[in-house]
């Protein structure tokens, strides 16, 4: 009987203790962002294809090409202006399709 009672009086304490408030316990999120060496090689903007241009000029028209670089896969990287100041980086392929990289 004695071993009836202490087992119910041990279960009885080990739920009152799931049932406590405990701490509020916050973690700090840590994002790293690897960034990956591209391979891209800087040119005269004049150097650009004229099939890349004519992309930007249809795409954007108000739009200037600030810097320009490719790559190995003739891939560019495009530094593009427009008149209200915005910047944006663009890629496109030599024949003037827009790709993501």
């Amino acid at each position: 009987m004695k071993k009836i009672l202490f087992v119910a009086a041990l279960s009885l304490g080990s739920l009152t203790a799931f049932a406590q408030e405990g701490e509020e316990v916050t973690q700090e999120v840590t994002t790293e962002v690897a960034v990956a060496q591209d391979d891209f090689t800087a040119i005269e903007t004049k150097d650009v294809p004229e099939a890349v241009s004519t992309a930007v000029a249809t795409n954007y028209p108000t739009a200037t090409i600030n810097k320009a670089s490719v790559n190995k896969e003739e891939q560019y990287k495009l530094e593009i202006a427009l008149e209200d100041g915005t910047a944006a980086t663009f890629y496109a392929d030599k024949d003037g399709n827009w790709i993501e990289l």
